[in-house]
C-alpha cells in the first residue's frame, strides 16, 4: 500500500499556521504533518541553546513519520536552528528567514526596509544578514515586538487589546521612513490588520508565507517529490499543549482549507 509521505512543517504554537495555510493553497495535494509546541511557547525569550533544544526535538518527534521534508516555520527556531537541523537529516530543511528577505527585496522600491520580530529573531541579527547578503545596499530597520505573540497564542488577535498592543509594540519602526516591513515572526499575519492600519498604505507589509511555500514546492520539483494522483490527503495536527484552544485557532485560520482534505488532531507530548 502506498503511503504518501507528508511535509513536515514545526513551530513554537499556532504561528506556522500562517505557513500551513498557503502550503494547502499553493500545494493542495500536498499532505500535512504540523507540530506546535504550544506548552512551551513563546520562543522568543528563551536563550538560542533552549530553542535549539526544543526544535532538536520536535524534529526527532517528526523524523518517525518518514517526511519528504521539514519546514521550520518560526523565526526564532529557524535563527537558532536551521543550520544544525539540516546537517542532522537527510531530507531538505527549509526555513522562512531567507524566503522573507527575498519577498522584501522584491517588494522595496527604496530599500529601506524594516523587521518585527521577536527578542530572540531580532536579536540574532539573521534577517539583517540575509536582507544584506541579497542587497548589499538595502538599509534594515529592526524592532523587537514581544508582546504580540501572546494574544495569538491565546485566540485574542480579533480584540481591541491585541490592537492596541500592536500600536505600542510598532510605536517606534512606524515613524521610521521605510517602504517594506517584514512580519518577522510567522505569528504576527494573524495581526496583520492591525499591523496595516498602523503602518499606513504607504507600507508593504511581507509575510514569509507566500514565499516559503514557493520554495518548498520549487525543491520538490526539482527533487522529484510533488505529490500527485487525486486523492485528498489526511492531515495530522500536533501540539504539545492546550488541545482544545489549539484546534480552536488552527479551525479558525485555515477556514475553508480544512474543507478540502480530512484533518487529525492530536496531543503529543516530547
Amino acid at each position: 500500500m502506498f503511503v504518501q509521505q507528508a511535509i513536515a512543517i514545526l513551530d513554537s504554537g499556532v504561528g506556522g499556521l500562517t505557513v500551513v495555510k498557503e502550503v494547502m493553497r499553493q500545494l493542495p495535494r500536498e499532505k500535512i504533518i504540523y507540530f506546535g509546541d504550544t506548552a512551551r511557547a513563546p520562543y522568543g525569550p528563551r536563550s538560542t541553546e533552549e530553542v535549539k533544544l526544543f526544535t532538536e526535538q520536535i524534529v526527532d518527534y517528526l523524523i518517525q513519520f518518514n517526511p519528504k521534508m521539514i519546514v521550520i516555520a518560526c523565526n526564532t527556531a529557524t535563527a537558532a536552528a536551521l543550520e544544525d537541523i539540516a546537517a542532522k537529516v537527510p531530507i531538505p530543511v527549509i526555513g522562512v528567514i531567507h524566503p522573507g528577505a527575498r519577498a522584501a527585496i522584491t517588494a522595496t522600491k527604496t530599500g529601506r526596509i524594516g523587521v518585527i520580530g521577536t527578542v530572540g529573531t531580532i536579536k540574532s541579527g539573521a534577517y539583517t544578514a540575509a536582507l544584506q547578503q541579497l542587497s548589499p545596499f538595502v538599509q534594515v530597520v529592526s524592532q523587537a515586538c514581544p508582546a504580540l505573540v501572546p494574544y495569538v497564542e491565546q485566540g485574542l488577535f480579533r480584540t481591541t487589546e491585541s490592537e492596541n498592543a500592536v500600536a505600542e509594540s510598532l510605536n517606534g519602526i512606524k515613524y521610521e521612513p521605510i517602504d517594506t516591513l517584514i512580519l518577522g515572526c510567522t505569528h504576527y499575519p494573524f495581526l496583520i490588520e492591525p499591523i496595516g492600519k498602523v503602518m499606513g498604505p504607504g507600507v508593504k507589509l511581507i509575510s514569509s508565507a507566500d514565499e516559503t511555500a514557493r520554495e518548498i514546492s520549487t525543491i520538490l520539483y526539482d527533487k522529484g517529490k510533488l505529490a500527485s494522483g487525486d486523492d485528498s490527503p489526511i492531515h495530522q495536527f500536533f501540539c504539545s499543549g492546550d488541545a482544545e484552544m489549539f484546534q480552536r485557532i488552527a479551525r479558525d485560520w485555515l477556514g475553508e482549507q480544512l474543507q478540502r482534505a480530512p484533518v487529525v488532531w492530536q496531543i503529543s507530548t516530547l
